[in-house]
C-alpha cells in the first residue's frame, strides 16, 4: 500500500491531498494508509460517493478525472458526439471537480457544457435532455455528511444511469492509467442563466392551478436551493417565502444541523421555530442539492412533519385532478406506501412500482405511457402535467411549487393538507408507514444484519405471523434482482396487512427498513392514526431485535 500510495501520490494535481498523504506517509500510519488504499470507491448506479481525501477509497481529483475518463470513452465507443453537461453544488471541491471533469472530457475530444455556478441538481438534469445531451454529471453528496462528495452520472434520457451502463462506465475507468497522462482540454462551454431560465420555463407548465394565498417558510439548509426556488414561485405568483436566515446561504460545513438531511431529527428545527413566530401556513425545506421536499404543516396547535409517502399520495392525487388521459402513469416504489396504487386506480391512470431509486422510476412504464407523477418514500419526487414530467429525476423545486398550489387551494376551500391527508384516509384506507433506520461505523455490521434475516427469517413481529418472506435478490414481481427482502405480515385484531422491507442504503452507512400497516378507518380518524402509530413502533421494536439491532 505504500508503493501504491507513492504512485498516486506522484500523480496527484491536489496540493491539499498531496499534503495528506506525504504526513500519513511520514507518520507510518499503517490504519490511515489502509483506509484510503484498502478499497476504493465503487461507481455504481448511484456514480461516486464517499468522504474527501487522499487515495482511491476517497473522493479526489484523481478519482473524478479517472471517472470522468471512463465516462468518455464509453461515450466515445458509441460514437455519439453530443457532448455532456456538468453541474456542481457548494461542497467543498465541488467546482473544481466539475472543472477537471470538463478538462478530461475536452481533451478526449468530446464536448462539454460547464454550468454556470452552483445550481440544483434538477437543473442539471433538465438541462440534459434540454441541451441534447448524450449525458450529464453532477457533482453532489446530496444529503450526506459535510466531509462527503459525489458523483451522479445521467444519460442522454435525463435519467440516471442503470446496469449495465453503470458496469461498462466502470470497466473503462478500471482501463485509465495515470491521469497525469491524460490529454488536458480547454475550450468548454460555461452556460449563461438562461438555462436556468429554460428550466423555470419548463416548471410554468406544471398543474398548479389558481390559488396562490399561502404564507411559506423556506429553509435550502445551507444548500444552493435558495435563489431558484425564490425565482420560480416568483413566477408563479406566490409570495415570496421567508427564507430561514441561519441556513439561508451556501455554507459546505451545514453548521446548524448534524446532517443536512430534512429527513433527520433536528434538521428542520429552525425552520419550525420560524413559522410559529410567523403564523406560516407551511414550511417546506429542501436538502442541500435540492432534489428532495420536505414539508411540515400545522396541526391540532402545533406542527406535523408530513412523511414522504404522505406528500406523495396528496401530490399524486393533485396531479392526477388536473390532467387527463388513460395513458397517465404514476410511479413509486417497493418500498413505498401502496396508497399511490389505490389514487392511480380511482382517477383510471395507470401504475408501476420500481425498485428503490429514480433511476428506475424513469425507466417504468412502456411506449405507450406517459408518466406524470413520481416518488419515492425519501422525499423524491417529480411532478408534471399533461405533457409528462419536467424532470426525469427527484425535483425538489417543482414539488416545493405543487406543495404550495394544494395548500393554497386548500386554504382557499377552508381546509389544510392535513384534512386532506383524513380524506384520502377515509377513501382509500389509512395507509400508515415508518421507518427503522440504523448508522453503522462498520459497514460489515450491515451484511451481517442481512445474512442473519436470511438464515433464520422471522416467524412472527410484534405479534403479527409472516404470512411470506422474499429475498428481493432473486426477484420479484418481474422487478430486477437487488439487495433486501421483504416480509408481509398478517391482518391482526382491527388492522389491516403490514408489510416490511429492509435494505441497505446505497449512499450511505445505514440499514434501512420500511413499514406500512393498511387498516380501515371509523369516525374517529385521529384515534385510527395513533393506534397504526402505536403498531408501527411495535413493529420497529421487534424489527430492530430480529436484526440484531436492539
Amino acid at each position: 500500500m505504500r508503493r501504491r500510495a507513492q504512485e498516486w501520490l506522484e500523480q496527484d494535481p491536489d496540493p491539499e491531498t498531496a499534503a495528506e498523504l506525504r504526513e500519513i506517509l511520514a507518520s507510518g500510519d499503517e490504519t490511515a494508509l489502509a483506509a484510503r488504499f484498502g478499497a476504493r470507491l465503487e461507481f455504481g448506479t448511484a456514480g461516486l460517493r464517499g468522504e474527501l481525501g487522499a487515495g482511491p477509497n476517497r473522493m479526489n481529483r484523481v478519482t473524478v478525472m479517472r471517472a470522468a475518463a471512463g465516462l468518455a470513452a464509453r461515450l466515445r465507443r458509441d460514437g455519439d458526439g453530443a457532448g455532456v453537461v456538468i453541474g456542481f453544488d457548494a461542497r467543498h471541491k465541488s467546482e473544481r471537480f466539475a472543472l477537471d471533469t470538463a478538462a478530461v472530457l475536452t481533451g478526449a475530444g468530446l464536448r462539454a457544457w460547464l454550468m454556470p455556478r452552483p445550481l440544483p441538481t434538477p437543473v442539471l438534469a433538465f438541462a440534459v435532455r434540454h441541451l441534447g445531451a448524450a449525458a450529464g454529471v453532477m457533482v453532489t453528496a446530496s444529503h450526506n455528511p459535510p466531509r462527503d462528495n459525489g458523483y451522479k452520472v445521467y444519460w442522454g434520457d435525463g435519467a440516471q444511469i442503470v446496469p449495465p451502463l453503470d458496469a461498462e462506465i466502470s470497466a473503462e475507468i478500471d482501463a485509465v492509467g495515470r491521469v497525469d497522462a491524460l490529454p488536458l482540454g480547454e475550450g468548454w462551454a460555461v452556460l449563461g442563466e438562461e438555462i436556468v431560465e429554460a428550466y423555470l420555463d419548463a416548471l410554468s407548465g406544471l398543474p398548479l392551478g389558481e390559488a396562490r394565498d399561502v404564507r411559506v417558510v423556506y429553509t435550502p439548509l445551507h444548500g444552493v436551493g435558495r435563489d431558484v426556488l425564490l425565482r420560480a414561485f416568483d413566477r408563479a405568483g406566490f409570495p415570496a417565502p421567508e427564507v430561514v436566515a441561519e441556513q439561508a446561504e451556501p455554507d459546505p460545513d451545514f453548521p446548524t444541523v448534524a446532517f443536512p438531511n430534512p429527513e433527520e431529527p433536528g434538521a428542520m428545527d429552525l425552520a419550525l421555530a420560524a413559522a410559529r413566530r410567523s403564523g406560516a401556513d407551511l414550511v417546506i425545506a429542501n436538502d442541500p442539492d435540492a432534489d428532495r421536499c420536505a414539508v411540515a404543516v400545522p396541526d391540532g396547535g402545533g406542527w406535523r412533519t408530513l412523511t414522504g409517502d404522505e406528500v406523495g399520495g396528496l401530490l399524486a392525487e393533485h396531479v392526477l385532478r388536473r390532467t387527463g388521459g388513460p395513458d397517465r402513469l404514476v410511479v413509486t416504489t417497493i418500498v413505498s406506501s401502496s396508497l399511490a396504487a389505490s389514487v392511480a386506480r380511482a382517477h383510471g391512470a395507470r401504475f408501476a412500482r420500481t425498485l428503490t431509486g429514480f433511476k428506475w422510476i424513469m425507466k417504468a412504464g412502456g411506449p405507450g405511457d406517459r408518466l406524470v407523477f413520481g416518488y419515492e418514500e425519501a422525499l423524491g419526487y417529480s411532478v408534471g402535467g399533461d405533457g409528462g414530467v419536467v424532470v426525469r429525476d427527484k425535483d425538489g423545486i417543482g414539488a416545493a411549487l405543487a406543495v404550495a398550489a394544494l395548500a393554497a387551494e386548500a386554504a382557499r376551500d377552508g381546509r389544510t393538507l392535513a384534512d386532506l391527508l383524513d380524506e384520502q384516509a377515509r377513501r382509500y384506507g389509512l395507509h400508515a408507514t415508518a421507518q427503522l433506520s440504523v448508522r453503522v461505523a462498520d459497514p460489515a455490521l450491515i451484511g451481517g444484519a442481512m445474512a442473519r434475516l436470511r438464515a433464520e427469517p422471522p416467524v412472527e413481529l410484534a405479534g403479527r405471523p409472516v404470512e411470506r418472506f422474499e429475498d428481493l435478490a432473486d426477484g420479484v414481481d418481474g422487478l430486477p434482482p437487488a439487495e433486501g427482502v421483504r416480509l408481509w405480515l398478517a391482518a391482526r385484531d382491527e388492522d389491516g396487512p403490514a408489510r416490511v422491507v429492509v435494505r441497505p442504503s446505497g449512499t450511505e452507512p445505514k440499514l434501512k427498513c420500511y413499514l406500512e400497516v393498511v387498516r380501515p378507518v371509523g369516525d374517529d380518524v385521529a384515534a385510527d392514526r395513533a393506534a397504526a402509530a402505536a403498531d408501527l413502533e411495535a413493529l420497529r421494536g421487534a424489527l430492530a431485535g430480529a436484526l440484531g439491532l436492539a
